[in-house]
């Protein structure tokens, strides 16, 4: 499903340059869910925005579904990232002035479908999540688990084959935390390929498998 081979990432600015990532090799079948453990600054975030072809990489190959990715051109790789990938992110990542309902259909309007179809299918995806009675209430409203949730709901709405976690509980308690876990868990049991950064190793061991970075590179 994903395959990354001998993958490195080097960020550069006029003075220094810093190595995210140093020959990394992974590949994950389609179906697995694989957490991604590391202490900060380890490159965690930056193998998921590989993956997620939020970025390319400065050595090495990544694949889809077979298909090298890496060469591909800005508007192929974002027409990729809406079809095949879903995102969830720590912080959320909402747009306050919008609905709940509004925010969760965000990533269908880059499709060719109907206003009607759109807002059926958040609504699918907010009632999937335990959100339908709260469609019409604005990020705001919202507790820090009920945001995740809709973040949850977003990222699933679009059918993705491919779910990217980034620290999806680190801003949550236990109960929320172990909430938004099970929707993933869902999710993957439907299919849904899906990677979680994490450092939380409870979290982490529901997981099919953990993989481990440290300063960039792959030790486990």
């Amino acid at each position: 499903m994903i395959q990354l081979d001998q993958v490195s990432k080097t960020y550069r600015t006029d003075r220094i340059e810093t190595k995210a990532l140093d020959r990394v090799s992974l590949s994950i079948d389609r179906g697995e869910f694989v957490a991604v453990m590391g202490p900060s600054g380890c490159g965690k975030t930056t193998l998921l925005n590989l993956i997620g072809l939020l970025d390319v990489p400065s050595q090495g190959q990544v694949a889809l579904e077979g298909r090298p990715v890496t060469t591909r051109r800005d508007r192929e790789l974002s027409r990729l990232r809406n079809d095949k990938v879903g995102f969830i992110f720590q912080s959320f990542h909402l747009i306050p002035d919008l609905t709940v309902l509004d925010n969760v259909q965000i990533p269908l309007l880059y499709r060719r479908m109907s206003a009607g179809d759109r807002r059926r299918q958040a609504l699918a995806a907010l009632d999937r999540v335990g959100l339908s009675s709260r469609v019409h209430h604005f990020p705001t409203q919202l507790s820090g688990g009920q945001q995740q949730r809709v973040a949850v709901a977003r990222a699933l709405v679009g059918r993705p084959r491919v779910l990217l976690a980034d620290e999806p509980t680190g801003n949550l308690d236990s109960q929320m935390g172990e909430e938004v876990l099970g929707l993933l868990e869902q999710a993957n049991g439907e299919g849904t390929t899906v990677v979680m950064v994490t450092h939380d190793q409870r979290m982490a061991e529901r997981a099919h498998r953990i993989v481990r970075l440290f300063d960039g590179r792959q030790v486990q």
